[in-house]
């Protein structure tokens, strides 16, 4: 049953009424997070224990040439593991030897869980404590679900760094403040972001997960944190368990998010405002000039989301906001009205949002809705294009790097580019 329940969010002037919608779903599972991951990981192997399914999905979803030497494998689970005619922690030992005797860069192995390995109770973490011992220090084995039976496919990055958290260093009371942006960030948004950082005057920045394994910060009571992903709760958690503080602030995605993320850690260091806006200013008046061209082919359209990434409610605010777009509908998979209270006051009050899916129901008012442009996963996208419909990959939006200043102008350009398409394609 669907019902209207109050967010909890509210600004001085309105709050935002939330529907809860449950029903048959359609999203991607975390296993695809590895696709990211292991990029930026560089010391890391993520070693899927599922069926010819998961291997099919992530040798598709990554594009890998059979010459390739990824870090992700699949350690298949057949017939003969699923009649138990295996001990399936034997093969488990046996194929993980065999990866570290072939990959002797590994510093850390994953062992990331699916929906067959759930299935059939598979403890991947005793299995993990158990090889862990057997070769560190060489090599740190953890786990963590990577399944899509209750989960989105974002998911499957919190839950791995949920499962790294314990691995950082407790800081002591009395070290200096520090800064931890959490979030997997392309290599080239880290060095940029590490730069304005030390620019604005905050030097001690690091950044989780790093790019080695060994590169561990170690945090405490005066350790700082910002979110550089909406879909990171478990891992937030975990920081806090240890002592860890979060910075409120909306996310880093175009030129009002990114400038309210960095004043925000600037106010938490106590760094005069001045100084801020002179450092800011620049860097935003270019990105306006690198969204001119968007907004003019993007103002006044609609666009209506699916539920998916998690990153539905920043896109919408930056739509609306930087691009002149108005949203139909917002859907998200999972509303985390803390992380996201910054977000929320800054859209217009009327705008819905869908917490949860009824696939069905919410195709039906798309249809009804006939926005410019629907913002969904992939198994969506072909059926809504089939009637007349242009789409955008939500997963592509999670692929590609699209924090920052820098980044802006690309960001803008992944909604505009495919109603430009579906002009030429028109004529």
């Amino acid at each position: 049953m669907n019902n209207v329940v109050p967010s909890g969010i509210a600004s001085k002037d309105f709050s935002i009424p939330v529907i809860q919608e449950r029903g048959q779903r359609e999203v991607f599972c975390g296993l695809t997070g590895i696709i990211w991951l292991h990029r930026k990981i560089h010391d890391a192997f993520f070693l899927i224990v599922g069926s010819r399914t998961c291997a099919h999905l992530m040798q598709s979803a990554a594009g890998v040439m059979i010459f390739a030497e990824p870090r992700f494998a699949t350690a298949i689970i057949d017939e003969r593991d699923l009649a138990g005619l295996a001990d399936v922690n034997d093969e488990l030992d046996r194929i993980v030897e065999r990866l570290l005797q072939r990959r002797s860069d590994i510093r850390l192995l994953f062992l990331v869980g699916s929906c067959p390995s759930e299935v059939i109770k598979l403890d991947l973490s005793r299995a993990a404590a158990r090889l862990s011992r057997k070769f560190l220090p060489s090599v740190r084995v953890l786990n963590y679900s990577g399944s899509g039976i209750e989960t989105t496919f974002t998911q499957g990055e919190d839950a791995c760094l949920a499962s790294m958290a314990p691995l950082l260093a407790g800081a002591p009371a009395n070290e200096a403040p520090s800064l931890l942006i959490v979030g997997t960030l392309a290599d080239v948004v880290e060095d940029q972001f590490q730069r304005l950082f030390a620019e604005l005057g905050i030097d001690k920045v690091r950044f989780f997960p790093p790019r080695t394994s060994t590169d561990l910060a170690s945090i405490g009571p005066n350790t700082r944190y910002l979110l550089a992903q909406p879909f990171l709760a478990d891992a937030a958690r975990a920081l806090e368990e240890r002592g860890a503080v979060r910075i409120a602030a909306p996310f880093p995605l175009g030129a009002e998010g990114t400038s309210l993320w960095f004043k925000a850690a600037c106010d938490a260091f106590g760094i005069d405002s001045e100084h801020v806006q002179k450092v800011l200013a620049a860097k935003i008046a270019r990105v306006q000039l690198s969204l001119a061209p968007h907004r003019e082919r993007l103002a006044g359209k609609t666009v209506f989301f699916f539920p998916d990434s998690q990153l539905e409610i920043p896109l919408a605010r930056f739509l609306s906001r930087e691009l002149g777009m108005r949203p139909v509908e917002i859907g998200i998979p999972f509303l985390h009205r803390k992380h996201l209270a910054e977000e929320l006051e800054m859209l217009a009050p009327d705008i819905r949002i869908v917490e949860g899916q009824h696939v069905d129901n919410q195709l039906d008012r798309c249809r009804v809705a006939k926005p410019d442009l629907v913002v969904c996963g992939l198994g969506l996208a072909n059926p809504l294009e089939a009637l007349g419909m242009t789409t955008k990959w939500s997963i592509e939006l999670v692929f590609t790097p699209i924090q920052g200043f820098e980044q802006a102008g690309d960001l803008a350009g992944l909604f505009s580019r495919p109603l430009q398409r579906r002009l030429k394609l028109a004529a």
